[in-house]
């Protein structure tokens, strides 16, 4: 790059480097000038926050005055203090989110909603010692909240000798009195997840569905006290509701007012039900219902038919998304004939119907030209081996298809024919599977960015004579790689970026030691339980190659915080898995 180019503008360099997909690629630009430095800063607007990034966090939050998003994660520390030190920082973010947590953070949440009131996203789910005074500060801190995610709160709970839940055990707990206080204060919500919250019910959905006139997405899985009068009111009252997603529904019967409320529901484009009672009358009254349906997700759900499935698909041949995990009814007979309805799907899950072979696969390839993801694992993909019409679709950019016994080098290799721009592939647990198969994909997919085929005992080694320039992700758990194999991937896979070797019980310090060497641009490695791996190797690792940013060492690893952080100041920031 000569001094000229650097001098263009920062204004062009913006744009330019706001035309990257991840920020990741900031780094490398990064250390090109002073003024690269600078823009790059400028323009990162994620953070994602570990117990051990804290002792750089002053650092990090002068060097990226722009940050909107802050995600805090595997953090063990006194998240009150870390929210007041975020709070001090001048920032204005717009998202936050701090899951997995052993209670909420009152006094820091507090602190920061003096100082960040603009706030729109907040993600506080599977917190313990969650309870409506919580919802009652949210409510207040940022009364401009457009997001909302509180589910799967982690109750401290016990039973009574005689096998019942001891209601007095619960340390607090999340009830319509904070719900009902949250519709009254955020009037700007736009989609809330209350999944997971055992003791709410209709009443909160009833001032959501009242208060909050922008309210268009709702999730409300595991509520056992929301029934379908609650769902009713949701539907009836929300205008402006485009998603909903429910389970355990219809149990044990679905009554005529839930189905007639889909009728009121203008403006719903998904719909996704999970392990529920939905009965071909529902499927013919969501149909009837005559909605701008862009998304149907009816997984392990049951007591349907084709009649009900046909029925729907029917009357939706714009559908873009489509998932029936489950439906063991289905077979290639029938999704053959659904797949003349299917014209404009993009998407479709086919996991777990059993009775599907290759002759769906197939079908959908040719009667759906603008797919791109195909999900068929644990189907009975495989199976029927005979000549069928093969048919190209350039759309087509992702295959999962784990856990299919007889999937077969031989069907392999055709749907790599039918899908040349495939660019992830995911063939975990698929035994029957050889090297000899995964070299023809890989030759005739020469976009594919992100592979899976962990625990394909069949793959022995990876003898390719050809590059792989865009594999960014390669995950090969299991005994089947070794030392030999690990050559061959950092011989021809030199662009990658994550590794996945759990498990590899085959592979040494050899190994590994060419892939380091020659994938300049590796951000992330996994050992965990490659044991016959040196610990040792985890230091030379960080200090050989400075791109590395996150290593799993082997599970006899140690470092003392001293080494943590010694690692973390070099980059890399070494994970328990």
């Amino acid at each position: 790059m000569t001094e000229k180019s650097v001098d263009l503008p920062q204004e062009c360099w913006e744009l330019v480097f706001n035309s990257l997909d991840h920020h990741c690629h900031f780094e490398s630009l990064s250390l090109v000038s002073t003024l690269f430095l600078s823009i790059t800063d400028q323009l990162r607007h994620t953070l994602t926050i570990s117990s051990q990034v804290v002792p750089l966090l002053p650092r990090l939050l002068e060097r990226f005055p722009n940050l909107k998003a802050i995600e805090i994660r595997e953090f063990e520390g006194d998240l009150n203090s870390l929210l007041y030190l975020i709070s001090k920082s001048g920032l204005d973010l717009e998202t936050l989110g701090f899951s997995n947590q052993s209670h909420f953070p009152l006094v820091g949440l507090r602190e920061l909603g003096l100082r960040m009131s603009n706030l729109r996203k907040l993600n506080c789910s599977k917190l313990g010692h969650f309870e409506d005074s919580d919802l009652f500060i949210i409510g207040t801190c940022f009364p401009l909240l457009e997001d909302l995610d509180i589910s799967f709160p982690q109750y401290n709970s016990r039973f009574n000798p005689n096998g019942s839940l001891d209601l007095q055990s619960f340390s607090g707990v999340v009830t319509d009195e904070g719900i009902v206080d949250l519709a009254l204060k955020l009037n700007k919500l736009r989609k809330i997840d209350l999944s997971g919250n055992h003791f709410i019910t209709d009443k909160s959905l009833h001032a959501l569905s009242l208060n909050c006139v922008l309210l268009s997405e709702v999730v409300v899985r595991d509520c056992d006290f929301i029934t379908q009068n609650g769902i009713s009111l949701v539907l009836r009252n929300s205008a402006n509701l485009n998603s909903i997603s429910l389970d355990d529904v219809g149990i044990p019967s679905i009554d005529s007012s839930f189905l007639e409320s889909f009728t009121y529901a203008k403006t719903l484009s998904e719909l996704h039900l999970s392990n529920s009672f939905i009965s071909d009358e529902l499927l013919c009254s969501v149909a009837e219902a005559s909605l701008p349906l862009k998304k149907l997700t009816i997984s392990q759900c049951y007591n349907f038919s084709f009649v009900g499935i046909s029925c729907l698909l029917y009357r939706y041949q714009f559908l873009e998304h489509l998932d029936v995990e489950g439906a063991n009814f289905l077979t290639d007979k029938s999704m053959i004939e659904l797949s003349n309805f299917l014209g404009k799907l993009s998407f479709i899950n086919l996991d777990l119907c059993s009775k599907l072979t290759s002759l769906t696969f197939f079908a959908l390839i040719r009667n759906c030209p603008l797919l791109e993801d195909v999900r068929m694992e644990r189907t009975n993909l495989g199976v029927e081996e005979f000549m069928v019409d093969l048919v190209i679709n350039r759309r087509v950019k992702s295959l999962k298809l784990s856990g299919n016994n007889s999937l077969s080098d031989e069907c392999l290799k055709k749907a790599a024919l039918c899908c040349p721009s495939l660019q992830v592939l995911e063939i975990s647990y698929c035994p029957t599977i050889t090297e000899e198969g995964i070299k023809d994909v890989l030759r005739n997919c020469r976009e594919i960015r992100h592979l899976e085929m962990n625990r394909c005992m069949g793959i022995k080694n990876l003898d390719l004579n050809f590059e792989l320039p865009k594999l960014e992700i390669l995950q090969v758990q299991g005994p089947g790689i070794d030392d030999e194999a690990l050559a061959i991937i950092a011989k021809r896979c030199q662009k990658l970026l994550h590794l996945d070797l759990e498990g590899c019980l085959n592979v040494t310090a050899k190994g590994v030691k060419e892939v380091v060497q020659n994938c300049t641009r590796l951000r992330e490695i996994n050992l965990k339980w490659c044991d016959n791996i040196n610990v040792d190797i985890v230091a030379r690792m960080v200090f050989s190659r400075p791109s590395l940013r996150k290593i799993i060492p082997p599970c006899d690893f140690t470092s003392t915080d001293k080494q943590t952080i010694f690692f973390l100041r070099h980059g890399c920031l070494i994970c328990k898995g």
